[in-house]
């Protein structure tokens, strides 16, 4: 294996598991809504993009047929859907919903009410989540020619899929950045309802 593949496992199994350890270590101190908000959001993040993504569903490549074979071996396929929602759900949503507090001064009324402010934390936080992530990650599996399918909330799929930017010969494009420009509306939203709820 490359330094890069163990640099791309590491980071994946970390954003899966970190979350999970902080919030068993912490359990006691954290709202009653976290569980649920962590399982809403892998629920949606793989019926949402990561399942068409991985087998390339509709007009797209596996992910087996965009990375290399140790990368296969310790993320399989199989798996990757899981995995992928998994941080998604607990380091990008839940570091977010973190984020939004901090920046709030802790202040659990953002979590009731509407907030511009804390919603646009958010939606810097993931969008600028993925642009590292395509750049400094998964730039070879995302790659000219490595098409990913298209997913319900990627609806544009690889039909309208502009280069949005180019840096250091790495691009990003529109249709990986989709599902980060429409799931911060929703689950802010269900975050507001679950507070409502619980």
């Amino acid at each position: 294996m490359s330094f890069e593949e163990i640099r791309v496992v590491t980071i994946v199994y970390l954003a899966v598991f970190l979350p999970l350890l902080i919030y068993f270590l912490n359990k006691s101190r954290l709202p009653r809504w976290v569980p649920s908000f962590y399982i809403v959001g892998v629920v949606v993040c793989a019926l949402g993009w990561e399942l068409w993504f991985t087998y390339g569903w509709v007009d797209g490549n596996a992910v087996d047929m965009r990375r290399s074979e140790a990368l296969n071996y310790w993320i399989p396929k199989n798996v990757n859907w899981l995995m992928n929602s998994m941080g998604d759900a607990g380091a990008v949503l839940l570091g977010g919903v973190w984020l939004m507090w901090i920046s709030h001064n802790k202040d659990q009324a953002i979590f009731r009410k509407w907030n511009w402010s804390a919603f646009c934390i958010l939606l810097f936080w993931c969008i600028s989540q993925n642009i590292l992530v395509e750049m400094f990650l998964y730039h070879d599996q995302l790659a000219d020619g490595k098409s990913l399918s298209w997913a319900p909330m990627s609806p544009l799929g690889p039909y309208f899929n502009p280069l949005l930017f180019e840096f250091n010969n790495r691009t990003i494009m529109l249709q990986s950045q989709m599902p980060w420009l429409i799931l911060p509306w929703i689950f802010y939203k269900t975050l507001i309802n679950l507070n409502k709820l619980i």
